[in-house]
């Protein structure tokens, strides 16, 4: 019987299965297209920390670098809620202590 898998891991692997689907999803982040489903779904399954054949501590950090926790995803990128264009309408405002900042942080200073 397969785990449950949290919210969180569901949205990674949605998103690696949509890269996958529309040809975008490649290995090692800049190597060759993905064009095996079983590989896709190995990925996917990695970046959510989900992956049976790694430890637990393993499994939970990976899952703290998917794009999703970094704000890096497609979605984010267009709607121009990226950390990186968040932080660089910070520098454009000249926001004091910025680079420290995390994106809800960075969101909150430029809401003020």
């Amino acid at each position: 019987m397969a785990r449950q898998q949290t919210p969180a891991q569901k949205k990674t692997v949605e998103r690696v299965m949509h890269e996958f689907k529309h040809g975008g999803l490649r290995t090692g982040g800049d190597g060759p297209t993905v064009r095996n489903p079983k590989q896709a779904i190995a990925i996917a399954l990695h970046e959510a920390g989900a992956s049976n054949g790694e430890s637990p501590k393993a499994n939970r950090k990976n899952l703290a670098r998917t794009k999703e926790r970094r704000g890096e995803t497609a979605r984010d990128e267009a709607e121009g809620t990226s950390k990186a264009a968040l932080y660089a309408e910070a520098r454009k405002k000249d926001v004091p202590g910025r680079s420290k900042m995390s994106k809800a942080q960075l969101r909150h200073a430029l809401d003020r």
